[in-house]
């Protein structure tokens, strides 16, 4: 078995994914690998999909996912896209199944190369989110950060899209608050007993919504699918919009947009956006040592 693996490094929205072949090994990308990958400035990334073989029956590969801090996260949306396109390029196939340890995820290539994943059925119960207090209502939780007279940020809607996440809504601009210092307080509050993503969303339309996410495990991101997903359906959960909604990823380079249907017939939430290749290479996931495939961008570790 070769020590090394294919790799691409790739990006939804400017999520930064490491797109990771590991069919037909037995061995798994080490949280090591991972944290050695996200330290070097070439490699830095939110997200590794790793795909491998699949275990389900009618399924086409299962995809382990990991943060860049090495720990695991059960969803990623913008990286199941870029999944979705490296794996169409290969096969020249549309349709995928894949299986995470969140669930089965669908997904599909449109002309256009926009990609729609089906991210399933969102949750609400308290505890399956998870919260640490029970609460009856999910879609306004207890919880601030600030001033307890003038909080900078306050009742969030807690839920889980396959990863927990809380929604703050505010009305002025998401890039005017100092997501980089309350990020990880509330990422690591006492009510998240599993952490959580933590978004600021502002509403801007009937139809529309403005979104900047700090990731659980990743810290500040450009994008994050499973955050868009929970703002758009925490907004028709709480009479803010409709739903289907266009999110305006903030923070996204350039500014980028996802649509977002929280469908009405079965539930399930439809992401659609773009997925981008930026390169290829070959890494050892056991202790991320890595080599670009183009010789004249060689950056062997």
């Amino acid at each position: 078995m070769s020590v090394t693996v294919e790799f691409a490094r790739m990006n939804g929205l400017g999520n930064k994914i490491l797109v990771v072949d590991m069919r037909g090994r037995p061995d798994k990308v080490t949280p090591a690998a991972a944290v050695a990958l996200n330290a070097d400035p070439q490699t830095e990334f939110d997200q590794i999909m790793a795909i491998h073989d699949p275990k389900a029956d009618g399924t086409d590969a299962f995809i382990d996912i990991l943060n860049s801090d090495g720990s695991k996260a059960q969803a990623c949306g913008n990286g199941t896209r870029c999944v979705v396109q490296a794996l169409a390029a290969e096969t020249g196939r549309k349709a995928f199944t894949f299986q995470t340890v969140a669930g089965i995820l669908n997904a599909v290539e449109h002309e256009d190369g926009t990609i729609s994943v089906d991210m399933g059925r969102p949750v609400f119960d308290w505890d399956k989110i998870p919260l640490a207090e029970e609460f009856h209502d999910t879609s306004r939780i207890e919880l601030q950060i600030g001033p307890i007279d003038n909080p900078v940020l306050h009742s969030p809607s807690a839920m889980s899209m396959g990863n927990p996440h809380a929604i703050f809504w505010v009305d002025k601009d998401v890039m005017s608050y100092d997501l980089a210092r309350f990020g990880p307080l509330l990422e690591n509050h006492p009510m998240f007993p599993e952490r959580a993503n933590i978004t600021l969303a502002q509403v801007t339309s009937p139809t529309s919504l403005t979104t900047r996410t700090w990731e659980r495990g990743a810290g500040l991101t450009l994008a994050c699918g499973s955050a868009a997903c929970s703002a758009a359906v925490s907004a028709a959960r709480t009479g803010r919009t409709g739903r289907k909604v266009t999110i305006n990823v903030a923070s996204a380079k350039p500014p980028a947009t996802l649509s977002i249907e929280w469908r009405e017939r079965d539930g399930h939430v439809i992401m659609t956006g773009p997925a981008e290749w930026e390169w290829s290479g070959r890494l050892d996931p056991s202790t991320g040592l890595w080599s670009r495939d183009d010789s004249r961008e060689a950056g062997a570790q």
